[in-house]
């Protein structure tokens, strides 16, 4: 493994950690399909079959919003961390913290609560895209 930096293996660890921050989001689905009564294949609850389709919807948004951002969250840690592992194993601890509140937040039923400490997740995406650009501007140049 001479090729990576030997801190590289902060930013495994995370990643690693971000998978079962995205395990626990999946079960918390789960069990709101069971709360609520929304059972598959249905992807999204609606008011006319449901009383409770908000609150599930609610749950199942702030995880299929997680969903969507995993691969370039991956991506951009993955490239990042090359050159800067420490600082991409720390935003992406940030970034997992903050997806974990956004989840908590949007699944109160209330959207604008996943902001309350989820906004950070998106600081911490911008100091990870600037480390990527970092890592290719580098390897242009070097």
């Amino acid at each position: 493994m001479e090729l990576l930096p030997r801190e590289y293996g902060y930013v495994a660890i995370v990643l690693v950690l971000h998978c079962f921050l995205n395990f626990w989001m999946a079960a918390q689905v789960g069990a709101a399909r069971k709360k609520y009564k929304v059972f598959y294949p249905t992807m999204y609850a609606t008011e006319a079959e449901n009383k409770d389709a908000k609150l599930f919807n609610c749950v199942q948004r702030g995880h299929q919003h997680s969903l969507e951002t995993m691969p370039m969250f991956f991506m951009l840690m993955i490239l990042g961390g090359i050159r800067h592992p420490l600082i991409c194993a720390s935003l992406g601890v940030v970034y997992s913290i903050a997806r974990f509140f956004y989840f908590k937040g949007y699944s109160t039923g209330d959207p604008w609560k996943r902001f309350t400490i989820g906004r950070y997740g998106f600081v911490a995406f911008l100091g990870l895209l600037i480390c990527t650009i970092s890592f290719g501007v580098n390897m242009i140049i070097a």
